[in-house]
């Protein structure tokens, strides 16, 4: 009989457990290790929003658009590695989950130095797209130069954090994240408060932070390693039918990610158009909306951990179950984001800048920030499910039909509503988002079924 792999926690992850608290123990310590990132954000904006221009949150808001851009194209390090590991995890299989992240690595090694390698075109044609004001092109391309250098480590950090969630390690995942992003806070109020050195200071933090969690996220990988036990194998490693699906799935959510990136990007871009002050306010309202994502991310997360093991195990009752249990509290949060949003909007607006314009432009615009965990999280949590599935052309299928749809919006509201229209053409997408994959969820429901049935008999 097979050894059952079992949790970071030592048990065996079939051990009866109460449901809820099955999801809060993978959802808590992601949704801690998620806010993190976005809290980053708002340290970023902070910093450069008690500079004297507004040039300044634009300049940080248009190089890290422009990394989230290169990065999220290759998520699917990170996406597609949790839900392959899930669901061999899910079967027991513990030579597919070493497998898994030695592709995993040597795939961001490889991504890593091509992003180097083609860092000129990459910026020079980011900030021909964009079209922001010579100040502010003129910092974004002094903060790409600094942190480009950190391009392998970022990804081998997508690699490590997809492979520890696949096999359910939150607290390890957590570990890596907090680390992570709480060196960056640190290093980014020492450079630009402490030594003067703006956007630089900025950039040489998250280059350095970025550095320094890779050599951690390996130093836990190696630690895992030895715990599932085995040795590598180079014909397990370079199996023709598992790389093969490899490349199907990545494709997927490569496609489907630069979609994603594309329609931020070209948000940005849009409040670019109209100014460095709306550029800035724009940029401090998507924090709130960035806080929301990775917190809510935290269940689909869990989703895609639990859902990838049901599939694994073809179990569809339990996937049934980590698709409630997970959407009930991702609605709860969502609810409660927009709560504190509506008591303590203008208070977070203030506290991330001290310019007047820019505060003024942001309260303007709050409500739109305030409604959208309500109007996101159904897409979030979709997302987590059809990860764990690993069903990737539907995520690819439907994240195209929403980024035209988004463009459409842009397209006919912003020559009537200005910035207003720009919002309005988010929340569209949004509710594409969700619409586009509720309609294919009964198509995945029922191929568990059958894989059910073909197990059974």
């Amino acid at each position: 009989m097979t050894e059952e792999i079992t949790s970071e926690n030592g048990r065996p992850e079939n051990r009866p457990e109460n449901r809820h608290l099955k999801v809060w123990r993978l959802a808590g310590p992601i949704i801690l290790s998620n806010v993190s990132v976005p809290l980053l954000g708002v340290v970023d904006t902070a910093v450069m929003g008690h500079l004297p221009q507004a040039w300044y949150i634009g300049a940080v808001a248009v190089g890290a658009m422009i990394f989230s851009y290169v990065y999220w194209g290759f998520g699917f390090l990170r996406m597609g590695t949790t839900g392959m590991v899930a669901q061999a995890f899910g079967a027991n299989d513990r030579a597919e989950v070493r497998a898994l992240l030695g592709r995993a690595l040597l795939m961001a090694l490889v991504l890593g130095v091509a992003i180097f390698a083609l860092q000129w075109p990459l910026i020079n044609g980011a900030l021909w797209f964009i079209e922001a004001s010579d100040q502010v092109e003129n910092l974004a391309r002094t903060y790409f130069d600094i942190r480009v250098f950190a391009a392998p480590a970022a990804l081998t950090n997508y690699a490590v954090l997809g492979w520890l969630l696949g096999q359910q390690r939150a607290k390890s995942a957590l570990m890596l994240q907090v680390f992570m992003n709480g060196v960056n806070i640190v290093l980014d109020v020492w450079f630009v408060l402490g030594l003067g050195w703006g956007v630089e200071g900025v950039a040489l933090a998250t280059a350095i932070s970025e550095y320094a969690a890779a050599g951690v996220g390996v130093l836990l990988a190696l630690r895992v390693l030895d715990q599932l036990g085995g040795k590598w194998s180079r014909s397990r490693l370079l199996d023709p039918v598992q790389l093969k699906r490899l490349l199907v799935v990545n494709s997927d959510i490569f496609i489907r990610t630069l979609c994603l990136v594309t329609t931020f990007a070209y948000f940005t871009s849009q409040g670019a158009s109209m100014g460095d002050t709306l550029l800035a306010a724009n940029a401090i309202l998507m924090n709130f909306q960035m806080i929301v994502g990775y917190a809510l991310d935290g269940f689909a997360f869990a989703a895609e951990a639990l859902i990838g093991a049901a599939i694994g195990a073809r179990d569809r009752a339990k996937l049934s179950e980590a698709v409630r249990i997970t959407t009930i509290w991702a609605g709860i949060f969502a609810a409660l984001f927009t709560a504190v949003y509506a008591v303590a909007g203008t208070l977070l607006i203030a506290a991330m800048t001290d310019i007047a314009s820019v505060r003024d432009a942001a309260r303007t615009f709050l409500y739109w920030a305030v409604l959208s965990p309500l109007i996101s999280v159904w897409s979030f949590q979709l997302d987590g499910i059809f990860i764990g599935a690993t069903r990737t052309r539907a995520m690819r299928n439907g994240m195209a039909i929403s980024m035209a749809s988004f463009l459409i919006g842009v397209w006919i509201l912003v020559p009537m509503w200005g910035n207003h229209g720009l919002w309005m053409a988010f929340y569209i997408y949004m509710i594409m988002r969700a619409i586009t994959l509720v309609v294919r969820y009964p198509a995945l429901v029922r191929s568990v079924e059958e894989d059910e049935v073909k197990a059974a008999s």
